[in-house]
């Protein structure tokens, strides 16, 4: 049952027609649990009020259905103004982003002219980017594109899933541009010609790359609100004597508040990647497959 909910969910989150109706009844029936809002100054009360406890944030204006040069060059300039707004507001915020919100699937110099600017932008105020990493369809074209920018820019890090069988190359080739990379189990849906189809074994590799970009001397960000994997770190960085300012834990907006808080109170860093913007629909159709528990929230939410 929890594979046959996975697999509905991802694939209404792609649904071009299912988003659009997302959109015209706005954010209702417990996607503002995951979702900081549809507009830039509502994103930015929810970061302040994550400073205030302690936390960092990493804000991604969502959008991930760009079909058109000027639906990517709006997606870009929502992404200048985050950067603005973190900025005047004086919040302590990086962006996410996705490329192919910027253009990517229309033209990759669409794309790559669209990243320097957020960059150069992001640089100005001594801000960082990070790069997620979505299909493995978009897999090695990111990485070129993010092996390209590094060339010029030391502002920017990608995002490196465990699930996928080439990963263990990826974090040996991305450890000759000392890469900062946020790791993540994965959460899309993946042939298994490519992806470790059981999760014991993505869990192993999760373990594997932690400890292979840690003890490179790479910054680290370790993205799971997995128990055991946040241990691991834990034991792993005190074993080898690495200081606190070389990772940090990252999770999701709504989602284990009090694993969360209870790490900051150990004097760990943690950034919450929080999400904004009216095309949350696809995000939140893939945080209902990655955990059955949300979608009794929302279940419960829509009967009240």
């Amino acid at each position: 049952m929890e594979v046959l909910m996975r697999n509905m969910f991802q694939a209404i989150g792609k649904n071009r027609s299912a988003n659009q109706l997302a959109k015209r009844y706005g954010l209702r029936f417990g996607a503002a649990r995951f979702v900081a809002g549809e507009t830039i100054g509502q994103s930015i009360e929810v970061v302040r009020k994550l400073n205030q406890s302690g936390r960092v944030v990493t804000l991604d204006h969502l959008g991930e259905f760009i079909s058109t040069e000027a639906e990517a060059m709006e997606s870009t300039e929502m992404c200048l103004r985050t950067l603005d707004a973190i900025a005047e507001s004086g919040v302590q915020s990086n962006l996410s982003l996705k490329m192919t919100s910027l253009g990517l699937d229309i033209d990759k110099e669409l794309c790559m002219g669209n990243m320097r600017k957020i960059l150069d932008r992001a640089r100005e105020y001594g801000n960082f980017v990070r790069i997620d990493m979505e299909d493995y369809a978009h897999c090695q074209v990111s990485l070129d594109i993010y092996s390209e920018l590094r060339q010029t820019y030391d502002n920017v890090g990608i995002v490196i899933q465990a699930y996928l069988f080439r990963t263990e190359q990826d974090i040996k080739d991305l450890n000759e541009l000392r890469a900062n990379l946020r790791l993540v189990k994965g959460a899309y849906k993946e042939s298994p010609k490519v992806a470790f189809p059981e999760k014991k074994d993505v869990d192993e590799n999760y373990k594997k790359i932690i400890k292979m970009h840690l003890l490179n001397g790479n910054y680290t960000a370790v993205a799971s609100h997995d128990e055991n994997m946040i241990t691991f770190t834990k034991q792993l960085v005190k074993e080898h004597g690495i200081p606190n300012d070389r990772f940090e834990f990252q999770m999701l907006y709504g989602i284990c508040e009090e694993l969360q808080n209870r790490l900051v109170a150990e004097g760990y860093k943690v950034r919450v990647y929080v999400p904004y913007g009216i095309d949350w629909f696809g995000y939140f159709m893939r945080r209902l497959a990655e955990r059955p528990a949300n979608v009794w929230f929302v279940l419960k939410n829509m009967f009240k």
